[in-house]
């Protein structure tokens, strides 16, 4: 992406936890922003950011840069991680109504479950993942295939069938607007 994160990046690969707070810093709002579009919950998001902050310390050894710039391995992180946590969340949920307990309170709705976010929360991970780097958050298809670790091939035909799904939910959508 540029000489700073290529810079940083060298300072954390040698274990200098400066580095690793001069990268969160740089981009700890786009990837809060990236996981509050991903989930309902603020606490979650930024449960999400940490998780990808804490993973790219950890596998600091093996991560994929892109353009020198370790963004897109940290938007893919966060996308696994609020997938996680909205998975956990969806169980804990489920056992909290099958208390005698939960009848008595309601769950709040989210702002959005009918809508776009639905849809793309909807598509295979593998998809997901595809589409939230190259559409969402406007990466080239190699880099897309970079971060994967995927050829640039498999991206443009993941990429198809998540905007033909996606096509077709959003056509059901309006269908139900008239």
């Amino acid at each position: 992406m540029n000489d700073d994160d290529a810079a940083l990046w060298r300072r954390v690969q040698v274990g200098d936890e400066s580095g690793l707070a001069a990268l969160f810093d740089r981009h700890e709002a786009r990837l809060f922003r990236h996981a509050c579009r991903l989930l309902t919950a603020r606490e979650d998001a930024k449960d999400a950011v940490t998780i990808a902050f804490f993973e790219l310390w950890r596998k600091r050894s093996s991560v994929r840069l892109v353009d020198g710039s370790p963004l897109p391995w940290l938007l893919n992180t966060v996308s696994h991680a609020a997938r996680n946590l909205e998975r956990s969340g969806r169980r804990y949920r489920a056992l909290i109504a099958r208390t005698p307990a939960a009848d008595s309170a309601r769950e709040p709705k989210a702002a959005d479950e009918s809508g776009i976010l639905a849809a793309l929360k909807r598509l295979p991970a593998r998809e997901q993942s595809v589409v939230v780097l190259t559409v969402l958050e406007g990466y080239p298809d190699r880099a897309a295939a970079e971060t994967l670790g995927i050829p640039v091939g498999t991206v443009k035909s993941r990429l198809a069938r998540a905007k033909a799904k996606l096509r077709e939910d959003l056509a059901a959508m309006e269908v139900s607007w008239t």
